[in-house]
């Protein structure tokens, strides 16, 4: 059976865990943090008290860790069901429940997302050897998946299905580089927050971007795919390195000489990103891909509290970087309750694939994929299997956990839902917005996982089938294909290929359907003309692409250019349909002591789908004096 979460043990953590919840008094997670400090920079040391974050009481503790587990996603009658059962004698009335806290329209959003953080590494999910105690607060606050998937069981295509909303089977990229050069993104991949910086916000990535070139100015950096602020490592190889010679910074590289430890950088940047975009009062998406805990096993100074550990170096190292991630997602919350847009944030904590088994690392001492076999780069549920956390204290029901299966590629239309714009036509994923208020989830059909020329897996139902090509794996000329039912076997022991043929059958056919080029249409608004001579018309383009499902109508186009320019051209267009593009062009004249450089503002307006929406672009424009 699936392991439930349970609280500490007396004989795992020490004393026996108390849920006494008065002012002044100690909880179970109060007590873990303080082993925070041992190791921490000082800037990093993370009290209960400073957190913010209510200490859960033991009834409240137990329903979301007990009770919850098994009667996941009942429905609005099963909830009814199991609240008040027939064969219990009436109870005086209750008093009336606090209303339900819902969802902001236009969310702030911040995504942290781990590197090679197994499914049983955090307390919430099984773990009694590291201390989670940030991440198991949110947990209990906010809603835990348990059948939460990566895009794939390595870095690479996993991020790509996270940020596009597509599987593997129709991603740009779709597998890690393997000893070649990086794999890029495309001018045809529009991001979550390419989506969101139309749709207005403030837009950063802040950390590990995983897709090459290492180039500036190239339609695959993290600038070029929506992110206003970008700070980190962009390619793989060099995201290795925790004390990096240097990072870039948007188009450029800051020299740092290995003297700084990239994960903390990282969270600098992260909290001041955060404060400036609230004190601006913009919406912001924060994208935090984090390096930690990436092999190798490097943390500043010693393994803290887990230096006297009877393990290898790598080991105690890896459990101390697994407690760092949590100090740093504490130290984010925190940042947005000081910044006040807490109660206006929702936060996605997930991991990008299974567990690492890298330089000296042992998952199985910590028992890092819990319940579930394999780890990194297998198709297993060890592989593909993720935590993922969602918390805001605007979110109902806190404490629910959730086994409905999700994937990566539901991320990108649950962020367009929440800013209240159109997703993209022909996605893989689907809004989890019912699952977040409550509202109500249909779910998928099935989830399909794809590494080119070696192997593939679907799940559909508890159905899940892995397909090896031949040579992979131990797999015959023939190939291999296993079947197994996950509703009874969850770590894939018993495999029914040969007793439910037809399935298997079936299954092989749905993953050979499931992989084809990119079915997306062109999506988005762009500008054209950069430069412009003073006192002389120019040309200035303006282009709508629909790639959404919807037809946009009361379509208004418009273009603001700087201050003292003159400007003609028509604003409104006919309504555009699912495929079809909208370009008008505007006539500008700069004054003849225009500014050296502008910026061009366009913005659209237009209803679909019941809903106002507004698009913004903006682009530099450079402006030369006349010459005689």
């Amino acid at each position: 059976m699936r392991r439930k979460w349970q609280a500490p043990r007396a004989a795992d953590r020490g004393a026996a865990p108390s849920f006494r919840s008065s002012p002044g008094e100690r909880s179970p997670w109060r007590r873990r943090r303080f082993t925070i400090s041992r190791y921490a920079p000082a800037d990093l040391m993370i009290k209960a008290e400073t957190m913010n974050l209510d200490t859960p009481t033991r009834r409240a503790f137990l329903t979301s860790t007990g009770a919850l587990a098994t009667t996941t996603l009942l429905g609005a009658a099963g909830r009814a069901r199991a609240a008040t059962p027939s064969t219990l004698p009436t109870a005086p009335a209750a008093p009336a429940a606090p209303a339900r806290s819902t969802l902001p329209r236009r969310p702030n959003i911040v995504i942290i997302l781990a590197d090679d953080l197994g499914y049983g590494q955090l307390g919430c999910y099984g773990q009694k050897l590291i201390d989670t105690p940030n991440l198991d607060r949110l947990a209990a606050q906010g809603l835990r998946f348990t059948s939460a998937y990566a895009g794939a069981p390595v870095c690479g295509p996993s991020r790509a299905c996270l940020l596009t909303g597509l599987h593997a089977g129709h991603a740009t990229v779709r597998e890690n580089p393997l000893g070649g050069p990086d794999p890029s993104l495309t001018s045809a991949d529009v991001t979550f927050a390419g989506l969101l910086k139309l749709a207005g916000y403030r837009t950063a990535c802040i950390g590990k971007w995983g897709f090459g070139p290492e180039i500036a100015g190239q339609p695959s950096h993290p600038n070029a795919r929506g992110f206003g602020e970008f700070f980190g490592f962009i390619g793989h190889k060099h995201a290795h390195q925790y004390w990096p010679r240097y990072l870039w910074h948007n188009r450029a590289t800051v020299p740092l000489n290995g003297a700084a430890y990239a994960p903390d950088l990282f969270l600098s940047r992260a909290r001041a990103f955060i404060t400036a975009a609230a004190a601006a009062g913009e919406p912001f998406l924060l994208y935090l891909p984090t390096t930690l805990p990436h092999s190798p096993s490097d943390v500043p100074g010693d393994a803290g509290r887990y230096e006297d550990e009877p393990w290898t170096r790598a080991n105690r190292r890896h459990a101390a970087q697994v407690t760092r991630l949590d100090a740093h997602v504490g130290r984010i919350v925190r940042t947005l309750r000081e910044a006040g847009v807490a109660d206006s944030t929702l936060l996605l904590f997930t991991g990008d694939n299974g567990p690492h088994r890298e330089k000296g690392v042992t998952p199985r001492l910590f028992d890092s994929n819990g319940p579930y076999r394999a780890d990194k780069g297998d198709l297993y549920e060890g592989g593909i299997r993720v935590p993922m956390i969602a918390w805001s204290p605007a979110l109902p029901d806190p404490g629910r956990v959730i086994d409905e299966p999700v994937a990566f590629w539901d991320v990108l239309p649950t962020l367009a839902d929440l800013a209240g714009i159109p997703a993209p036509a022909h996605l893989d994923g689907t809004s989890l917005r019912g699952l977040l208020d409550g509202s109500g989830f249909t779910g998928h059909s099935h989830l399909l996982w794809n590494r080119p020329d070696r192997v593939q897996a679907i799940r559909r139902g508890d159905w899940k089938a892995i397909r090896f090509a031949p040579g992979v794996a131990g797999a015959g000329p023939g190939g291999r294909f296993e079947l197994y039912d996950l509703s009874g076997d969850p770590g894939e022991r018993h495999n029914l290929a040969r007793a439910r043929p037809h399935l298997a059958a079936e299954l092989n056919a749905a993953i050979d359907a499931s992989i084809a080029p990119d079915p997306r249409l062109p999506y988005g608004m762009r500008l054209t003309s950069t430069s412009a001579t003073a006192d002389r018309p120019c040309t200035v383009t303006v282009t709508l692409h629909n790639g959404s499902a919807t037809t946009w109508t009361d379509l208004r186009i418009r273009l603001h250019p700087p201050a003292g320019w003159h400007i003609t051209g028509q604003g409104r267009h006919a309504p555009l349909r699912p495929g079809a593009s909208a370009t008008l062009r505007f006539t500008l004249t700069p004054p003849a002591q225009a500014t050296p450089t502008g910026t061009l503002t366009a913005t659209a307006r237009f209803t679909t789908g019941g809903r106002h929406v507004r698009f913004r672009t903006r682009k530099k424009i450079t402006t030369s004096m006349r010459t005689a």
